[in-house]
């Protein structure tokens, strides 16, 4: 039906990708049909998905219960807007998410993206401090190889130095840094990482409003996991020092490692949480930054009295009704028995390559797996053979990583990680 030679081309001219040129030296590929774990490309070939659509699509793509809510709610009111105005979806749905989160996040703000969750985060916690009458509490602490989102506020508190976007930085705010956390999630620590965020907050209190994390998965920026008892004994420190903790939840949550939340791994309690990209299960963009009664309060006596941020598109009654059926998908299923059924096929299939001459470090936590290559020049390479082995991978520097949806049947799964390691190992 489609004149698809033509619309590729006309896309390669004109629409930017994802970190991409325009024109395009790589051309997109054309997608015409997603179910389940399967994607069907424009010229019928069918791969397996590998990436979720970085980790949004937890249940797969398609899944009819929430395709049913969203139907329902289309014909009734896809959108209205929720300054004055409210409605029953996104009354429901904060009702779940206070309830699931980890206790004490009461307050909920939504949004449309997990940028603009993390940048309505930062500003909760400076407004905390202006409106204590301590505007010189400006500044965040977070640690290196993190990652946080794409507009500026956010990319302030990516990784400095290997971060995507580091072409910024004479114009970005300068916040503080502590070392990353020592790699491995079972492993025996010296605690020296955690004694650099100390350092930090000890040099600069009086200037640090809040710490910000990934909790145990360090994502984008290393793809690293990390001990639980880290992050434990951050809660400790940002309650010793009376700073305010933030932890982004936007890839971890709803079950990706094994727990509902990651901060569940440490039982902590954050300030304030974010979450994004699993929050409808990848069928519509929403987002949303849940905080404690202290911090509203708080803002509530201060000046203005209000929290300063209300997008156009906030709680849209569409987006709300998908999450709102995704978590219920969620919930319904034995998701915790299918994130330990990828994870034991991915620790089996996966990494053996730590032996491969090329591979510098093979890992699996939950339903995450990461070969880590010693080059990073080999991406390209290896996603054309992804792709001629069945299956979809979106590798990123030397990262080849891979989050499929929580429910990929067996067979597909095997085509996953027999293609990963087919992918792999030929550009090696």
């Amino acid at each position: 039906m489609s004149n698809w030679k033509s619309l590729l081309e006309f896309d390669q001219e004109h629409i930017w990708h994802p970190y991409a040129k325009t024109p395009s030296p790589i051309p997109a590929i054309g997608v015409k049909k997603t179910n389940g774990s399967i994607i069907t490309l424009a010229d019928d070939r069918k791969l397996v998905d590998g990436m979720s659509s970085w980790w949004a699509t937890l249940h797969g793509y398609n899944h009819p219960k929430i395709q049913q809510a969203m139907h329902q709610q289309i014909d009734t009111m896809p959108h209205i807007m929720f300054g004055g105005l409210t409605h029953e979806p996104a009354i429901e749905l904060a009702k779940r998410l206070i309830e699931l989160t980890p206790k004490g996040l009461d307050k909920v703000f939504f949004c449309d993206s997990g940028s603009v969750a993390v940048e309505v985060a930062i500003k909760m916690a400076l407004q905390f401090w202006i409106s204590q009458d301590r505007p010189e509490k400006n500044r965040l602490l977070t640690v290196k190889n993190g990652y946080h989102g794409d507009t500026f506020a956010t990319m302030a508190v990516c990784d400095p130095v290997n971060g995507m976007h580091s072409l910024f930085s004479q114009v970005l705010t300068q916040h503080f840094f502590a070392e990353a956390p020592q790699m491995g999630f079972d492993t025996e620590s010296d605690n020296a990482d955690i004694e650099s965020v100390r350092h930090q907050l000890e040099a600069h209190i009086d200037h640090i409003a809040a710490v910000i994390i990934e909790p145990i998965v360090q994502g984008a920026g290393g793809m690293r996991f990390y001990r639980p008892d880290y992050l434990r004994q951050l809660r400790q420190l940002c309650d010793e020092f009376g700073v305010l903790l933030i932890v982004d939840e936007i890839a971890t949550g709803f079950g990706r490692t094994g727990k509902l939340f990651a901060s569940e791994w440490a039982d902590i309690q954050p300030d304030i949480i974010t979450l994004g990209k699993t929050l409808t299960g990848g069928h519509i963009s929403l987002a949303a930054t849940l905080a404690t009664s202290e911090i509203s309060d708080t803002l509530n006596r201060g000046n203005p009295g209000i929290l300063a941020h209300g997008p156009t598109f906030m709680a849209n009654p569409l987006a709300c009704a998908a999450a709102i059926a995704n978590i219920d998908v969620l919930l319904e299923s034995d998701w915790q028995a299918n994130i330990r059924r990828i994870e034991t096929h991915f620790k089996e299939t996966l990494l053996p390559l730590n032996d491969l001459v090329g591979v510098a470090n093979a890992r699996v936590l939950g339903a995450i797996g990461v070969i880590e290559l010693e080059r990073d020049d080999l991406g390209p390479q290896i996603q054309a053979a992804a792709i001629e082995n069945g299956i979809w991978l979106r590798p990123f520097g030397k990262l080849i990583y891979s989050m499929p949806a929580y429910n990929i049947n067996d067979n597909d799964l095997k085509t996953l990680s027999s293609g990963i390691i087919a992918s792999v190992k030929s550009a090696l």
